[in-house]
């Protein structure tokens, strides 16, 4: 069972909104729920970067069915890094991407994604990537948060996957919380 802390709230959590083209965001919104794992290591973060679009996002990925965050987390990490999830701690923030929604009887789709501070064990063993994460080139590794958040801002010159422009808002939100000292 993994340890997590229901309460724990981050004293500066972010909530970030965005908007992929013309969407009612107020009308009929399918909502997915997703969790990502910020795992710190001095002023490293574990990040998944992708060998076709050179971008990097946080592992993580959708809640399954009868999943809770902290297993769906440690799933996630399982699956894309061979991390061992040891605990969940704050919850960072959250962001909500609405998008057209493909289905009829939507007005918009909704990717809402919570960021939790995660720890790991010291297990690791080789990832298992989904079919799509394969021919991404998912890859896990450890980034400097400062060369993680100006690739991603290199990454948005050009075309790009949408998450690119939610990580790398996440990215400059805990960028601005190292520069001043309530991270890290």
């Amino acid at each position: 069972m993994i340890p997590v802390q229901p309460d724990a709230q981050w004293a500066h959590p972010f909530d970030i909104r965005l908007v992929h083209g013309q969407v009612m965001c107020d009308g009929r919104v399918l909502e997915r729920t997703t969790v990502r794992a910020v795992v710190l290591r001095g002023d490293e973060l574990l990040m998944v970067h992708s060998r076709v679009n050179g971008d990097l996002m946080f592992p993580g990925g959708g809640i399954e069915a009868g999943e809770c965050h902290g297993k769906a987390l440690a799933r996630e990490l399982r699956e894309e890094c061979g991390a061992e999830l040891l605990a969940v701690g704050a919850l960072l923030g959250e962001t909500r991407e609405f998008r057209a929604a493909r289905e009829a009887a939507y007005d918009a789709y909704c990717i809402h994604s919570f960021y939790y501070l995660c720890q790991l064990g010291e297990a690791w063993s080789e990832p298992r990537p989904q079919p799509y994460e394969i021919r991404l080139g998912f890859t896990p590794g450890w980034f400097p948060l400062d060369e993680a958040l100006q690739t991603n801002k290199t990454q948005l010159a050009g075309p790009c996957p949408q998450w690119t422009v939610r990580e790398t808002r996440v990215l400059a939100e805990l960028q601005h919380w190292f520069d001043a000292g309530l991270l890290g």
